[in-house]
């Protein structure tokens, strides 16, 4: 009678990061050629999946604090990242690879549709063009939503409170700025109190 041992999962796949700051500049270069109607939609697969440069609950610590600063957010976000393997030399270079070339092609578009925005197929094209990029940032954020399962708060708070940031912005049209401080700064003290009421009950388990 034979036995058959069970096959070891394979070990996740170990993290890195960029070998110089070459790779940095081209690989946020081309990130930045990707991001049709915001590099949101790419971003997270690029950094997170593709190059495991960061793990997935980095990005989403780095991309809420991205979202605060002041500025667009992926520059933020390329910012910490260069400066976090590279220091200063790294956070020039991720912003120079992630606004470079793509300001280029800009400036070609703007002057090519100067010249052909009152044809009607291209004014068509652009509206077409911008039902996909909805799409493509919902499904971003469907993917952000994974990171609920191992908040502190909880997968039934984590839902609320994006379903109350989503009804302030989408329903009630509140200014971003009110909503950032108000639910957002909701969201923080609520899980401040709470990592402090689990250390606590985590000491007082050690003590016993």
């Amino acid at each position: 009678m034979t036995s058959t041992a069970q096959q070891p999962s394979p070990p996740p796949a170990a993290p890195r990061h960029p070998a110089n700051l070459r790779e940095l500049f081209w690989a946020f270069t081309f990130l930045a050629l990707q991001g049709f109607g915001g590099v949101l939609a790419v971003v997270q697969r690029e950094l997170v999946d593709r190059r495991r440069w960061i793990t997935n609950e980095e990005f989403i610590e780095d991309w809420a604090v991205a979202q605060i600063l002041p500025g667009p957010n992926v520059v933020n976000l390329s910012m910490m990242i260069g400066d976090r393997y590279f220091g200063l030399r790294g956070a020039v270079t991720a912003v120079v690879g992630m606004l470079c070339i793509p300001m280029l092609l800009v400036i070609l578009l703007a002057i090519a549709y100067a010249h052909y925005a009152d044809i009607p197929q291209v004014s068509g094209a652009l509206r077409g063009m911008g039902a996909v990029a909805a799409g493509l940032v919902i499904g971003a954020g469907f993917r952000l939503a994974v990171a609920f399962r191992k908040h502190t708060l909880g997968r039934v708070t984590c839902w609320s409170f994006a379903a109350i940031t989503f009804a302030a912005m989408a329903m009630w049209r509140l200014p971003l700025s009110w909503v950032l401080f108000t639910v957002g700064g909701a969201a923080c003290v609520l899980a401040w109190f709470k990592l402090g009421h689990d250390a606590i009950g985590a000491l007082r388990g050690t003590q016993q």
